[in-house]
């Protein structure tokens, strides 16, 4: 039995009224569950004990939606829209070149990467090749010690991604539920990563759903964005074929109609915004508050690396600013000056955090600091000139200032990966190593076929 206290923090509990008020707390930590939280805790015998003092202590991140798989392929897509996207690495392209040993080594170095920014559990959405990918994929999150819902995916050749596919969701989920995800308490939970029904036909998205339902209890998919958005009404279709539920984590959904917003939030399915990527690609406008005006469950993701940060922060700004540009630039239209913010920086650290964690069937283990959870709990030094002095608005400072090298330490289920601004995996420099040898080889790869 492990016993760790964490003294003199402060702790910010993100579902108080008194978020707002900096107050030093120590937390005991058995294991990994936290045990207690209150000022002046009494060390435990055989107990390690942590000075936080100067740390704000947050929530690790919840980022519902990342292709954890592309870190490999990293800045390439810098000017690409959604179909240049779609194109380069679907269809057969630069995704197909990647091989299972690729794949642990895409998925442990994003991982890290994800946790070196404050990233403590990441839905990562995959596209599997064969059977060997999905173990590989696994392995790598296993590895890099990150809490994962593995969204379990389908091949990335245009037999699978077309509007009128008939082709289910890979059997071979079934055998990656057994082998890996008997039991929910470990780090990593499943889910499906389906097609949807604007990437494949009305009848195979039901059918992909109930099996998500059968095996893993989410269900994920890209929907309602682009020029598909208005045209196909995906969502009041499941809303009339009533399947829209909690289980349901709904991706982009830019470019729907405005009682579409209003059956997500009735249902509880969860809506995944992805603002950089959404706002660069072309998928529409992020969809941030039209959600959130009808109490919907808002998450944030990072989506895809190959063009954007890996970090949580970047997205918050993004969501806050953007939403906000939204709405004040509808009340210019109507020669009004904005008189207040319809959008708070509290309620997008919620949308990163809790909110995250109730999309991904956690809330009863993470999302907030609380006795009885387990702790994912981030550190985040306040000392820096982007940080100091505080003024007493730690979320302020948070959401508009910190940065991922702002944070000092990183636990996960009690166990620090990071500490003292330095990940404490093994052997980084070797690791760079096989992941830049892994890059080149697959361009090599892509090349070789394009000659």
């Amino acid at each position: 039995m492990k016993k760790l206290l964490i003294k003199n923090g402060y702790v910010l509990d993100t579902n108080s009224e008194s978020r707002h008020q900096l107050q030093r707390k120590d937390i005991f930590i058995v294991d990994k569950w936290i045990r207690d939280i209150q000022p002046n805790l009494e060390a435990a015998q055989d107990t390690e004990c942590i000075n936080a003092a100067g740390k704000i202590i947050i929530p690790g991140f919840v980022d519902t939606h990342r292709h954890v798989w592309e870190s490999l392929l990293r800045h390439i897509g810098a000017d690409w829209t959604l179909l240049t996207y779609l194109d380069n690495l679907y269809y057969g392209n630069l995704g197909s070149m990647l091989t299972p040993e690729d794949y642990h080594l895409a998925n442990l170095w994003g991982a890290l990467e994800a946790v070196d920014a404050g990233v403590t559990t990441v839905l990562d959405w995959s596209m599997l090749e064969t059977p060997e990918h999905a173990d590989a994929a696994i392995n790598g999150l296993q590895t890099a010690g990150i809490r994962a819902v593995f969204a379990h995916g389908t091949p990335g050749y245009e037999t699978y991604w077309s509007r009128d596919s008939e082709i289910r969701h890979p059997s071979d989920a079934r055998r990656i539920k057994k082998q890996y995800f008997q039991s929910d308490d470990q780090l990593l939970t499943m889910a499906l990563a389906i097609r949807g029904p604007e990437f494949s036909s009305w009848e195979t998205a039901l059918d992909d759903i109930r099996l998500a339902r059968e095996l893993a209890g989410i269900a994920s998919m890209h929907i309602g964005f682009g020029t598909w958005g208005p045209h196909d009404r995906s969502i009041t279709r499941l809303h009339e074929a009533e399947m829209l539920n909690t289980d349901l984590n709904l991706v982009h959904v830019n470019r729907i109609q405005p009682d579409e917003y209003k059956y997500i939030a009735e249902s509880g399915a969860s809506l995944s915004v992805t603002p950089e990527i959404e706002m660069m690609m072309g998928h529409g406008y992020p969809a941030t508050g039209r959600l959130h005006k009808y109490d919907g469950l808002v998450t944030l993701g990072v989506d895809v690396v190959v063009a954007t940060a890996g970090d949580m922060f970047s997205q918050m700004k993004f969501a806050l600013q953007a939403e906000r540009a939204w709405q004040n630039e509808q009340r210019l239209d109507k020669g009004e000056m904005p008189e207040q913010l319809g959008i708070t920086a509290t309620d997008v650290l919620t949308f990163a955090t809790c909110n995250g964690a109730k999309a991904l069937k956690l809330d009863h283990k993470i999302g907030t600091i609380a006795v009885g959870k387990e702790a994912d709990l981030l550190f985040i030094d306040t000392s820096s000139f982007n940080m100091f002095p505080l003024n007493n608005e730690p979320v302020g400072a948070i959401v508009q200032s910190a940065r991922p090298e702002n944070i000092d330490s990183v636990f996960i289920a009690g166990r620090p990966l990071k500490r003292n601004g330095q990940l404490l995996y093994e052997d980084l420099p070797g690791l760079r190593k096989k992941v830049q040898s892994a890059s080149e080889a697959i361009f090599q790869r892509q090349g070789a076929k394009n000659q």
